[in-house]
């Protein structure tokens, strides 16, 4: 019996063995990749991989609050403002759902904030008051060759009477005098008087120039009969005498083709103590992808951006006066491709790294420079690696600013091009003779790649696609921290999230960062699927956050004016090493020219640390700054806010 019974548990023993084996067989690799992401998770957790690597973490707003947020910037409050508009949704922009949010990433609160206009793709920066300039938008959406059902284009309005300008109201239509086709005016448009000109020698009269007017015309009816294939005059309908002799159209080949988008002139200040919009004078050009920089005189600089019929700002520049409220045209013409890099020097003059975000011709304001605003000289950089690959590349002032060195880290071809680069480029303006130089390579080719200044000197860089938006499955799951002394790069935690086109990093008051947005083209690697916007934001805390304890920095002086000093007390002073003013950072496209990290002076008396601000003024902008203290082991207390007159 006893044996009978060893043998039945042998028996039993057996059969189990062979179904766990066999259980094992068919699961393998599910218990692999389990085991293994179990293990990823032990490590990546783990105080010590956290003090060397750093941790990311994902913020999952609630449902009701999500957003395609395309622009984000940090207030003076310390929340973010979270700008969508439409989100690159074109059934939003049909049903005129435009969105904002405002987070505290403290209390971590949200709130959905009243949106006036389709901001999406607007331009932005930080004022001296403290709000926030924002200026541009989409007016239309593009419409893909086979989607335009009614031939359109570009025609040009000349007005050659010399005594009046004229506006042709929307709904204006215009009949070929060789063709016969009749358009029709999208939108009201203003004709300048025709300008007289004299022998400057004689003083006889010579001739009128036209004034001239564009606007968007498209057929009155579909179809490809209705194309036109050359340049034709048109006759105004609805004029008579002198304004019918006098106003006529010019238009070259009006088409089925590709429609791109097309901006808006509106702009607005952002309060972020009233969290509201505040509509100011409109610009004198529709934009559609600007960049707003400050300028030695505070009046701020708007540059290129796709106009309201879709085409590429012919170099007609801007400036927005803060006083006023008012924009005028700059006396010069210089034109760039679309969210052109471009930064304040020390010496008032303008530096474009030659980061842009891609429309615009390919041979035309792409190379870096520096550009003299007032006397419109604009002089070349020689030396920058991958030149023809600096479409959607990042750009950064390195810290501290004081020693004008810039990084121009990755990008692609121009367009929808596969090309992208793995460079990065190094400029020292305060060389005799600057050129670009290469730095540390990141390991694969990178678009899109986001680039945040920490306190302690260092940059994070991370994210981005090797293919354009992300094509391919392409998204690098890699961020990697830039030592600005050593001029060396070092892996740290991968992201959770990819991040391409229409995503990028604001570093918060607390010294960590939050990134946002991703618009992915496909969601599969084949490219057969439809990419979904990247709602999610992730924030990275900087391994100098598990280092122990933070120095701490008590409220001191709030307002300190250039040249002058302000006082703040740590129970921790003697141990501070730097003390660093950290613009706030307005970002959208991978473009952000408002971040930059300053060194103060400073000196020490007990608990007391004492700063002096600088006194260029192009170099210390006037608005408001967070100041961080940082000790002898490179961890950085949390910002006081301090703002400069």
């Amino acid at each position: 019996m006893k044996d009978q019974a060893g043998r039945r548990r042998v028996r039993r023993l057996a059969i189990g063995t062979a179904v766990v084996l066999a259980l094992a067989g068919m699961n393998g690799p599910w218990l692999y990749r389990f085991g293994t992401e179990k293990y990823h998770q032990y490590q990546i957790n783990r105080p010590e991989y956290k003090a060397d690597n750093g941790h990311w973490e994902i913020v999952d707003f609630p449902e009701e609050y999500r957003q395609n947020t395309i622009h984000a910037a940090l207030l003076r409050t310390g929340k973010v403002l979270l700008v969508a508009g439409s989100g690159n949704n074109q059934e939003n922009f049909d049903a005129k759902k435009f969105d904002t949010r405002i987070w505290d990433p403290v209390k971590g609160t949200i709130k959905k904030v009243p949106t006036p206009n389709d901001l999406f793709c607007t331009g932005h920066t930080q004022l001296a008051n403290g709000n926030l300039l924002i200026a541009g938008g989409t007016k239309r959406y593009e419409k893909l060759q086979g989607d335009v059902t009614k031939a359109g284009g570009l025609m040009i309005v000349h007005n050659e009477n010399p005594d009046k300008p004229i506006t042709l109201p929307a709904g204006t239509k215009f009949t070929g005098k060789e063709n016969g086709k009749t358009f029709v005016s999208k939108d009201p448009v203003l004709v300048p008087r025709a300008k007289k000109v004299f022998d400057k020698q004689t003083g006889e009269f010579l001739r009128n120039d036209p004034g001239l007017g564009r606007i968007y015309v498209e057929a009155q009816k579909s179809g490809s009969k209705y194309e036109t294939g050359t340049e034709d005059n048109y006759k105004v309908q609805g004029l008579s005498g002198a304004d019918a002799r006098n106003t006529y159209g010019i238009a070259q080949k009006l088409a089925l083709d590709k429609k791109d988008f097309q901006g808006i002139r509106d702009a607005y200040e952002f309060d972020p103590v009233a969290e509201k919009y505040i509509k100011v004078d409109p610009m004198k050009e529709a934009r559609w992808y600007p960049t707003l920089t400050t300028l030695s005189d505070g009046k701020i600089l708007s540059v290129s951006g796709l106009d309201d019929i879709g085409q590429l700002v012919p170099g007609k520049n801007e400036v927005y006066d803060p006083k006023t409220k008012k924009w005028t045209y700059t006396d010069k013409v210089r034109q760039f491709p679309t969210y052109p890099a471009l930064f304040l020097m020390q010496n008032g003059k303008i530096f474009y790294s030659g980061s842009n975000a891609g429309y615009g011709p390919d041979d035309v304001g792409r190379d870096p420079g520096v550009w003299d605003v007032e006397t419109n000289k604009f002089t070349k950089i020689p030396g920058m690696s991958d030149a023809d690959r600096l479409e959607t590349s990042g750009t950064v002032l390195l810290p501290p600013a004081q020693n004008e060195k810039y990084m121009v880290i990755g990008g692609g071809g121009v367009g929808e091009s596969k090309e992208s680069s793995e460079k990065t480029r190094l400029v020292d303006l305060k060389a005799d003779n600057p050129k670009f130089v290469d730095g540390p390579s990141l390991e694969k080719g990178t678009r899109y790649p986001q680039a945040s200044i920490l306190p302690n000197d260092e940059v994070l860089i991370s994210g981005g696609s090797e293919d354009y938006r992300g094509r391919g499955d392409s998204n690098i799951l890699q961020a990697r921290i830039y030592d600005t002394e050593k001029n060396d790069m070092r892996r740290v935690a991968d992201p959770l999230v990819g991040r391409n086109y229409h995503s990028g990093s604001i570093l918060l008051p607390d010294g960590r960062v939050m990134f946002f947005g991703s618009d992915s083209l496909f969601a599969d690697k084949a490219n057969t699927k439809p990419g979904k916007f990247e709602q999610r934001i992730e924030i990275y805390t900087p391994p100098y956050l598990y280092q122990g304890s933070r120095p701490s920095l008590s409220k001191g002086t709030e307002e300190i004016a250039r040249g002058e000093t302000g006082t703040f007390t740590s129970q921790h002073a003697s141990s501070i090493k730097k003390m660093r003013l950290m613009r706030p950072s307005a970002t959208t496209h991978v473009t952000d020219v408002d971040q930059r990290s300053i060194a103060l002076d400073f000196e020490k008396d007990g608990n007391e640390l004492t700063v002096t601000m600088p006194k260029n003024k192009n170099l210390v902008q006037s608005g408001w700054y967070m100041l961080f203290a940082v000790d002898d082991q490179g961890v950085p207390s949390e910002a006081q806010w301090v703002h400069v007159p």
